[in-house]
């Protein structure tokens, strides 16, 4: 569908016909946050999950929300519903709006609300059965990184440099610790237990944190969350990278040196096999 319906404060339009005034703060700060949810089905997949993390970040940077639970399912499902493809990814997008520009909070300014979708396209069959490579990277971003914030330039220079190495990610890592990389979370798996740098400022958690938690628990897989330094990562049996369009995708060599054998592990396979199970349910 080359030019799909989209919503825009409050109308449905063609994407190439969307606007918004270059005062809008989105533009002029990346003062916004955003959600990218899957939809398979043409079913929401976790989509309490995801529009509570919308309302935390929009809580964080003082935006009120500016629609309850319910209008936001309303207003996706109408988006949806306008796209030919069953499976689905949708971005949801509020920004402060639109004012005089000035670093400060505006006062009386009404959020810019904008939703589209595009197909959900995974990863390769053989991504899965083969593993895909990374290349590792400091981390200097900001330190509010549990906010999905639309100021993305540092994850965007981070995937620049994951393109330039023909890498599927760049793995990141601040003060020599495990944090995530420039559009997933990483996981490291050693003697069969599945660890993950904790949940704070430092790393966006992924909706899948959650999801994989729960599946580790059914599934009798043991998880633990802490700081993870650099050696452990390289040293580890399996490396796993998770997000909304990847999935659970096994990585099996970062910056040239092999993961594991080198191969996909039988961690990833079960959870990957019980992430599908989730989708169905």
């Amino acid at each position: 569908m080359q030019d799909p319906l989209v919503y825009l404060n409050g109308d449905m339009t063609p994407l190439s016909e969307a606007k918004i005034p270059v005062l809008d703060r989105g533009f002029i700060f990346g003062d916004g946050v955003y959600e990218v949810v899957p939809m398979y089905g043409r079913k929401m997949f976790r989509a309490k999950q995801h529009l509570a993390r919308l309302s935390r970040s929009l809580d964080s940077i003082g935006i009120p929300n500016p629609h309850s639970e319910q209008e936001w399912l309303a207003l996706v499902d109408k988006v949806a519903a306008a796209f030919p493809a069953d499976d689905q990814l949708i971005y949801l997008q509020v920004t402060r709006g639109v004012a005089k520009r000035g670093h400060a909070f505006p006062k009386e300014v009404t959020p810019t609300v904008f939703i589209m979708t595009n197909p959900l396209t995974l990863p390769s069959a053989q991504a899965r059965e083969q593993g895909v490579s990374c290349v590792s990277l400091e981390d200097r971003r900001w330190l509010r990184c549990e906010i999905k914030s639309v100021s993305l330039l540092g994850n965007v220079l981070a995937a620049q440099h994951a393109a330039e190495n023909e890498a599927v990610e760049a793995i990141q890592f601040r003060d020599g610790f495990l944090t995530e990389a420039s559009a997933s979370n990483v996981w490291i798996v050693k003697d069969g237990q599945l660890l993950a740098p904790p949940k704070d400022n430092l790393i966006l958690e992924g909706i899948r944190y959650g999801l994989l938690e729960e599946l580790c628990e059914r599934g009798g897989i043991a998880f633990t969350s802490r700081r993870i330094p650099r050696e452990e990562v390289f040293a580890a049996d399996e490396v796993l990278l998770t997000s909304a369009s990847k999935e659970v995708l096994p990585v099996v060599s970062i910056d040239g040196q092999r993961i594991g054998d080198g191969k996909p592990g039988p961690v990833f396979r079960k959870l990957y096999a019980a992430y599908q199970e989730a989708k169905k349910a």
